[in-house]
């Protein structure tokens, strides 16, 4: 199955879950504490799917890497006045 065959799959899921909920509502009452509190993660289960759903359209496209653009002026000459050459070491003392 696809990842979006998936995500559909639990979007069904929790619309039955909020039906049952809510004729599980009707014959409890909506007061108690553990009904709001399931009918709350039921929300949080619907922003959650809802935020994979994006995320799965967002991996679908193609992005092109960001371009970096390298100016052909020179190098200033003071970046290089303290540093080593390359397995030479540094320019005032002899090589090992």
């Amino acid at each position: 199955m696809s990842v979006h065959d998936e995500l559909t799959t639990m979007q069904r899921c929790l619309d039955d879950l909020s039906r049952s909920m809510s004729r599980l509502e009707q014959q409890m009452g909506a007061d108690g504490l553990e009904v709001r509190r399931v009918r709350h993660d039921a929300g949080h289960l619907r922003e959650s799917v809802a935020l994979l759903r994006e995320a799965a359209t967002a991996q679908d496209t193609p992005r092109r890497p960001d371009l970096v653009t390298i100016s052909d002026a020179p190098y200033d000459l003071s970046l290089w006045t303290d540093s080593d050459d390359e397995g030479l070491g540094a320019r005032d003392r002899r090589a090992p």
